[in-house]
């Protein structure tokens, strides 16, 4: 048996069992990434869709994704990929030197790197870690879209190799994170405490009706992004606040009210100057 380091859950994992992510496997009494270079979607995107919007705006990036997660959102729009395993479609195997040449390839088109994106990234964290090199050794950029729901140790054998980042900040309640998500909301903080001191960072909160909605929640959420490095957070880390449409497990909570979404935006615009409004 071997107790898998990546996040939250620790995961006890006899010979040849899966974790919950479902994209960690122990083999030989070691935790590894089964998903490894097994991937599920790539695609050229804008570097807005990340979203980025500080990080070399109107430039393009390679954005790829494999399969797995060790949250369970049921707003999920990638749910496929992440835990209804039997619905995605096969992989294919994609070496990491592989797709750093396929990145430079792009450089014609406005591509400026690699997004690691779509499912968890840091699950499969080792491939993440290889495959920067790879794109740094090019010449090019790394870019990192996660959940941030992982330990110190997977933080920091990752945040040297990725020069942007834009991390899912849900909420600012244990109750929203725990209940709801099956995260843990100071475990993701850490992890952006950690990561903007070494990385380009930007942060996300999808806005959901009744769950973590309030005025009161993005006065603390964004007070708290605002002080990070001493305070420099306030005009070096951007916030994405995106509206929800109902989707997956959660077809019976309507779409956030637009006017919701831009009166949240107002205050958060009190402590940060950059804030930015998604999916209206």
């Amino acid at each position: 048996m071997a107790i898998c380091n990546v996040c939250h859950r620790r995961c006890d994992l006899k010979e040849g069992q899966s974790g919950f992510c479902k994209a960690r496997k122990c083999v030989d009494g070691v935790v590894t990434a089964a998903n490894y270079g097994a991937v599920t979607s790539i695609a050229l995107d804008p570097i807005e869709k990340k979203p980025l919007k500080l990080f070399y705006p109107g430039t393009k990036i390679i954005s790829v994704g494999s399969y797995g997660c060790n949250l369970r959102c049921p707003f999920c729009q990638n749910h496929e990929i992440s835990y209804d395993l039997d619905l995605f479609p096969d992989t294919r195997f994609i070496d990491v030197k592989d797709l750093a040449e396929l990145a430079v390839e792009y450089l014609h088109g406005g591509n400026i790197g690699v997004a690691f994106t779509y499912n968890e990234p840091l699950v499969g964290y080792e491939y993440v870690v290889d495959a920067a090199k790879e794109v740094h050794r090019r010449g090019l950029k790394t870019v990192l879209v996660s959940n941030g729901c992982v330990s110190r140790e997977v933080c920091e054998k990752v945040t040297e190799h990725i020069d942007a980042m834009n991390i899912d900040l849900k909420g600012f309640s244990d109750e929203y994170y725990s209940k709801v998500l099956g995260g843990d909301r100071r475990m993701v903080m850490d992890f952006i405490e950690y990561a903007a001191k070494k990385s380009h960072m930007e942060i996300t909160t999808l806005i959901v009706p009744g769950y973590n909605d309030t005025a009161e929640e993005m006065e603390k959420l964004s007070y708290w992004i605002a002080n990070l490095n001493g305070g420099s957070g306030a005009k070096d880390i951007a916030l994405h606040i995106s509206r929800y449409f109902p989707r997956f497990k959660m077809k019976d909570v309507p779409a956030t009210d637009v006017r919701l979404i831009y009166k949240l935006a107002k205050i958060a615009k009190k402590n940060l100057e950059h804030v930015f409004i998604g999916n209206c």
